[in-house]
């Protein structure tokens, strides 16, 4: 079993910044692909980023890049999402996701999941 905890959402004016972190217990973190989604109110749980398990490659939604930057520190069990540039629609809960097939999580189906952390960007 592996439980993820989402923590660093807060109330953040547009254009300001936030860094969200994600610790992981419980099994082997290093070989894990570890992802963030986000899901707006009455909208669909939509992919952010992604990061494979030795940090080496990552991948972002069109509508994050260049602006968010995931990366992880594998001796902390930790991901993070740095957030710069926010806009109101990124306003969200943002959730963090784990799972050792790159391809099921980047499909939403990854194995295991976090309790989420709100995102709200005013303008």
């Amino acid at each position: 079993q592996v439980q993820l905890v989402e923590s660093g959402g807060g109330l953040v004016q547009a254009g300001g910044s936030l860094r969200l972190s994600c610790v992981a217990s419980g099994r082997t973190f290093a070989s894990y692909t570890m992802g963030w989604f986000r899901q707006a109110p009455e909208k669909e749980r939509e992919f952010v980023a992604a990061i494979n398990w030795s940090g080496s490659v990552t991948y972002y939604a069109d509508s994050v890049k260049g602006r968010f930057t995931i990366s992880r520190d594998n001796a902390k069990n930790t991901v993070y999402l740095q957030m710069n540039s926010l806009k109101p629609e990124d306003t969200a809960v943002y959730y963090c996701n784990a799972d050792p097939n790159l391809k099921r999580l980047r499909d939403g189906r990854g194995d295991y999941w976090g309790q989420g952390t709100q995102v709200t960007v005013s303008s």
